[in-house]
């Protein structure tokens, strides 16, 4: 009588799934990081000098922050 063993199978898939998971979720956190640093840096870059320094910063810090 045959046996055939899918737990191997099963595990393999798993595993891939959860790498595969876990690299769309670290470029999706990417991404949405990327796009939040450019809004800010885009409304800090909307801003006065005088604006910014009420806040504390300079011009030259934008950059540094985001």
């Amino acid at each position: 009588m045959a046996v055939y063993e899918t737990t191997r199978a099963i595990g393999l898939g798993q595993a891939v799934a959860g790498r595969l998971s876990r690299a769309i979720h670290n470029i999706t956190a990417l991404v949405i990081n990327w796009n939040d640093n450019r809004t800010t840096r885009l409304a800090l870059s909307k801003l006065t000098d005088r604006e910014l320094a009420d806040i504390g910063l300079s011009r030259g810090d934008i950059e540094r922050i985001c």
